[in-house]
């Protein structure tokens, strides 16, 4: 007697292995279940009641399943509405505010996840590379239930802080925490704690509070003048652009899912006529708001379109903001830190397989990035992408 699965997941979600067990009994026959070779030891693992390694270390550590933005994160219109930050500090030198410092943090962030990217560049741009260490989280296996952690690492685990999962950090700096553990996260390497994982504001203090630690030359991305007017876009950024995608993707009704839809593509169209004659966001000078925006162009057309629906236009059909786009990829740090196959990457699943997961691995993301364009004819500095900070900045 035989049955075949595609996948663990389509055999969990069917039947059991002790309903098997129990049907074995009742005909007297044995069932052989046809998997993947892929899955093979995960299946055997749970027929033998043996208990997976991940599971293992799971419980080991101490470390809870991860929630599901889909179950916690949605509300009574079926919209999304993404967890707050929880470790908010602020660095600067008040009382209870964290302290810049060299070799005393470290940043984790994943290929895939935009929020995190931006810091990843940031920190590049601004040569923080000596004074801030970091590591690319992957999801840790067995459908991501234990979120973020390092099994592409020698025994799963970060080399420094001697973690396999991020979420250790989070407990590590409160017990009680019932959140998701997410990226960008800044951790103490004194207590082990994570202290920061408030996107909103994070490459704001890299730019700021540790302009003490950046390379001489150092780019301006948030210049005393604009600061203001730069907060004010990147929380207009927020819900239109950079948290478009998630409120779409994630969103429970079409009501919700229309709203979103219909924020982003408005906000595009103001983009796009915004770069008409400004070469970036802020006019001559790459700022923190055009790293915010090139995270959520660079995963569209490659990786989120795929959970969208139709989408009225692609990235690549905005004239400006496409050739935009391309102009802050030839900056190294951008390039250095866009990781378009990985992020891109899918698994083949059946007869149907989606684009990227027969193609991915032939598309020439590179040449289709590194096309040309002209945008520094709107620039009085065509040369010079960046601001520098004046003398004794």
């Amino acid at each position: 007697m035989e049955r075949k699965y595609d996948s663990v997941k389509q055999l969990m979600e069917e039947t059991s292995l002790s309903e098997l067990r129990r049907l074995e009994e009742k005909t007297g026959k044995k069932i052989t279940i046809v998997l993947s070779d892929s899955e093979e030891e995960f299946l055997s693992r749970e027929i033998r009641h043996e208990e997976h390694p991940i599971e293992k270390a799971a419980r080991e550590r101490g470390v809870k399943p991860r929630p599901s933005e889909t179950n916690s994160e949605i509300d009574d219109r079926g919209a999304f509405i993404r967890q707050p930050n929880s470790f908010r500090t602020p660095f600067g030198d008040g009382e209870g505010e964290l302290k810049a410092a060299a070799g005393k943090y470290r940043l984790f962030w994943a290929k895939g996840c935009h929020w995190s990217n931006r810091a990843s560049i940031v920190r590049e741009l601004l040569g923080l590379d000596k004074a801030i260490s970091v590591n690319i989280v992957e999801p840790t296996g067995l459908h991501n239930k234990y979120g973020w952690g390092f099994p592409n690492e020698e025994n799963g685990e970060d080399p420094v802080t001697g973690f396999k999962f991020l979420s250790e950090a989070y407990f590590n700096a409160d017990p009680e925490y019932s959140g998701r553990a997410t990226v960008p996260s800044l951790v103490d390497l004194e207590t082990k704690k994570i202290v920061n994982n408030d996107y909103h504001r994070l490459t704001n203090y890299f730019e700021v509070q540790f302009r003490p630690f950046q390379d001489k030359d150092a780019p301006d991305l948030y210049p005393k003048e604009l600061c203001r007017e730069i907060d004010v876009l990147n929380d207009w950024l927020f819900p239109n652009i950079n948290n478009a995608h998630y409120r779409m993707a994630f969103c429970q009704s079409l009501e919700a899912y229309k709203e979103a839809f219909d924020d982003f593509t408005s906000a595009m169209e103001k983009l796009d006529n915004r770069l008409e004659n400004n070469r970036f966001l802020f006019g001559d000078y790459v700022t923190d708001s055009d790293v915010r925006f090139f995270v959520t162009l660079a995963r569209w057309d490659s990786h989120y379109y795929r959970n969208l629906g139709p989408q009225r236009r692609r990235i690549s059909d905005y004239k400006n903001v496409w050739a935009y786009a391309r102009d802050l990829y030839e900056i190294p740090a951008f390039r250095n830190n866009t990781y378009f196959r990985d992020f891109s990457r899918e698994k083949k699943a059946g007869l149907f397989s989606s684009f990227p997961a027969r193609f991915n691995d032939v598309i020439p993301y590179e040449k289709i990035w590194s096309a040309p364009q002209n945008r520094k004819v709107l620039s009085r500095t065509p040369e010079e992408k960046f601001l520098r900070h004046k003398e004794g900045e």
